[in-house]
């Protein structure tokens, strides 16, 4: 009898995460930021769609100009995924096929954009080869395909480490245990394993580091990063030899501070890779520079550029919208060269110009800072740097956002239901970004007591309090569990108080 999961874990659920990644509204930024033409919508697919938060999300808040097909093999999440496809009514079409069941459909379309998120470095190659080759026939020239996966040189040292896990789950494990003891039970192994002081670790103090952090990791995430029996972290070249044969070229980076040199390379890297003319070997040589882990691609089967004028009108038209509480937003940001301080000089006049929630033009943002001396290619870089670190998005136009919001509406009254008895779905769908932004189980059960009619952040609280209450659940502070119901109220009413200052506007504006 075959085995229908390939050796893929399967009997606990994937996490519930958005990956912005996969919306096609926020890859046309990052499109023109390259200078490169983007497709103007279409259809759109997502391979291995996990619980379906993203596809639903970007099905529901990308329609009508956008409209999606995907699969997952695994039921127990397929299942899910058509529940909210079902609940939103935006149309999306959801398989639980394998990859060679689904990319052989007749009654498939071509498809304008193609996105896959954390699979590529966890299938065999023969699966690989029946991807590549979907993308050969299904992907319309101009069209785009977005991957994910496992590199190298920052996996380098972690690779013994998950053949340990994987060889424990085998040899001492049971599948009768499930995923999650077998996860606990491989991570307590190496615990003991570094506690004898090997030299591999004393060569890769790192690994201590990271066996650290896996600790408060989520068994779910770990389960299906490390567990998996295909597992290959993957070059930017291997890559660019596996797409060639479906006339792809990479296009540019999905995550938005890699556009960003200044954030990740010294002056001697950069002008390294000026050195260096075909596209792929300098990202192969970068990802050196960065000790890259886990890259984010957008590549293209016919990559056209804009002529710069082009570009600059296109990108003064283009429209985005702050989505954090502005005192929410740091001015300080990541990147492989450690943390930066934002310059006060540019990006405080960028805020101030999106403080509204508003959607505007990059057009708009520029005259709204000009006699702040703030010029073009600085708002750009600054608009790159907010989209990077959640604080801003690319937004709809205002037909676009009217014709999702009857489809947004729907979900996300499902959704703030749902968070009655889970806290696994922190996203709710905003028919202005065309995806979603994050909301927290709290602050979902404060908006159900909104549309229950509760007026104030009191009443609100008390609201949330009931529901955790009958559920015997209660309010982490500090890492502490709040035991006392009074003790609970007051932490729910605080919370709620900052979210009606804070959030509230942010939701008003964005999701009702």
């Amino acid at each position: 009898m075959s085995d229908w999961t390939s050796g893929y874990v399967t009997d606990i659920g994937y996490t519930y995460g958005y990956y912005t990644e996969l919306n096609p509204l926020v890859s046309r930024m990052a499109f023109l930021n390259a200078g490169l033409v983007f497709p103007d919508g279409g259809n759109a697919c997502e391979l291995a769609f996990g619980q379906g938060i993203s596809i639903n999300i970007n099905a529901t808040a990308g329609a009508p100009r956008w409209k999606w097909y995907g699969t997952d093999f695994n039921p127990l999440q397929a299942g899910f995924g058509r529940e909210l496809a079902n609940v939103s009514g935006a149309g999306a079409n959801l398989y639980d096929h394998s990859f060679a069941e689904f990319c052989t459909r007749d009654d498939l379309p071509e498809f304008d954009f193609i996105g896959m998120h954390g699979t590529w470095s966890w299938i065999s190659d023969e699966n690989r080869s029946i991807i590549v080759d979907f993308l050969r026939r299904k992907l319309k020239v101009g069209g785009v395909f977005y991957v994910s996966y496992n590199t190298q040189p920052g996996w380098a040292a972690i690779i013994p480490l998950r053949d340990l896990f994987v060889r424990h789950a085998e040899v001492m494990g049971s599948k009768g245990q499930g995923s999650v003891s077998r996860v606990d039970g491989a991570l307590a192994f190496a615990e003991k394993l570094m506690a004898a002081n090997p030299l591999y670790s004393r060569f890769l103090p790192q690994v201590n580091e990271r066996l650290k952090k896996m600790k408060d990791q989520n068994r779910n995430y770990l389960a299906h990063e490390y567990f998996n029996q295909d597992w290959e972290p993957m070059s930017v070249d291997r890559m660019a030899d596996w797409l060639t044969s479906a006339k792809l070229t990479y296009a540019c980076s999905a995550h938005f501070p890699d556009h960003v040199d200044a954030l990740n390379l010294s002056s001697d890297q950069q002008a390294l890779l000026q050195q260096i003319p075909d596209p792929v070997f300098r990202e192969m040589v970068r990802d050196f520079c960065v000790n890259q882990q886990f890259r984010r691609d957008y590549w293209v089967k016919g990559a056209r550029r804009l002529f710069p004028l082009e570009q600059a009108e296109k990108l003064l038209d283009q429209k985005v919208v702050m989505v954090k509480p502005r005192p929410n937003i740091s001015l300080k940001v990541n990147g492989a060269l450690g943390e930066a301080e934002m310059q006060q000089a540019i990006y405080l006049p960028v805020l101030e110009a999106l403080q509204d929630y508003q959607p505007k033009t990059l057009g708009q943002i520029q005259q709204a800072v000009r006699d702040k001396g703030v010029q073009y290619a600085q708002v750009v870089q600054a608009v790159m740097v907010l989209i990077g670190n959640g604080s801003v998005l690319p937004a709809q136009e205002p037909a676009e956002i009217k014709a999702a919001k009857k489809h947004t509406e729907k979900i996300n009254r499902y959704l703030i239901d749902k968070a009655r008895f889970t806290s696994d779905i922190n996203f709710l769908a905003s028919p202005v970004t065309g995806g979603a932004i994050a909301v927290g189980r709290f602050q979902q059960l404060f908006m159900l007591a909104i549309n229950n009619g509760k007026k104030n952040h009191e009443e609100w609280a008390a609201f949330a309090w009931n529901i955790l209450a009958a559920q015997n659940q209660r309010v982490i502070k500090d890492g502490k569990v709040l035991e006392k119901p009074d003790e609970n109220l007051e932490e729910l009413t605080e919370i709620a108080r900052i979210f009606a200052d804070r959030q509230l506007p942010v939701v008003k504006q964005l999701i009702y």
